[in-house]
């Protein structure tokens, strides 16, 4: 395990492994059982994307809407005076072209030499019903030598409406990955193929007994099952080769 070190100019972005909030962004505390309404916790490949990487909120205790109106982005937050001596974009937000913003983030992550940092949307945008969550735009920063991350970019809201920051609500996630997407895509041999749909076959046909003690319907009636859940705990558990 490695350590992501970090420095920022502004304590409230608090930045921190991203977290599932319940009740919150990703829903309800109810039971995997019959009846209880579907939540995206329910879904493991979405925990574990969604817990994937660090999360950063917004640091500000005004609330910020961003809209669009006959065209233009419209900013409407009051941030108050500048800092007293201090050489800070004010307001840290500001048009980026006609069609994103940009906000002044001041954040420093170290990495090391075989690693990047990559922006983009907070996890709760995919959660959120109601089109208010902004959206920042994935970017891959080589943080070994770039020293801070002096802004990011979001993509601004269609015409009618709005993008809110509200205080204490994370803003944007930030994954660490490898600086080089070093793999080429390939297709598979006629024997790695067959041994894959081998594979997928043999956990349909098992499907029955892996999940029956955790099939549930949902209120809207769809059924879930924890087959997958069960794989993954069992591969989890096995030792490194």
């Amino acid at each position: 395990m490695q350590d992501v070190k970090y420095r920022l100019v502004n304590a409230e972005l608090k930045p921190r492994r991203t977290k599932l909030e319940m009740p919150g962004w990703a829903g309800k505390p109810e039971p995997r059982s019959d009846g209880s309404h579907e939540q995206v916790w329910h879904c493991a490949p979405f925990t574990e994307g969604a817990q994937y990487g660090i999360e950063v909120f917004y640091p500000y205790r005004n609330e910020l809407r961003v809209s669009r109106q006959n065209g233009k982005i419209v900013f409407d937050g009051d941030f108050g005076p500048r800092p007293d001596e201090s050489d800070l974009m004010w307001p840290p937000f500001r048009t980026f072209g006609e069609d994103y913003y940009s906000h002044q983030l001041l954040l420093d992550l170290k990495v090391g030499k075989d690693w990047a940092v990559r922006t983009e949307p907070h996890p709760r945008f995919y959660t959120d019903p109601t089109g208010t969550v902004p959206i920042a735009v994935p970017a891959l920063l080589r943080a070994e030598w770039w020293p801070m991350i002096s802004f990011i970019i979001f993509k601004a809201p269609t015409e009618g409406c709005t993008h809110i920051f509200r205080p204490g609500e994370p803003m944007l996630q930030i994954l660490i990955l490898p600086v080089t997407a070093d793999f080429t895509l390939v297709p598979m041999g006629e024997e790695e193929a067959a041994e894959r749909e081998m594979r997928g076959r043999r956990i349909h046909n098992s499907r029955p007994t892996l999940a029956a003690e955790s099939t549930w319907t949902s209120s809207t009636d769809t059924v879930f099952d924890g087959t997958y859940r069960h794989l993954l705990r069992a591969a989890k558990a096995r030792p490194p080769e």
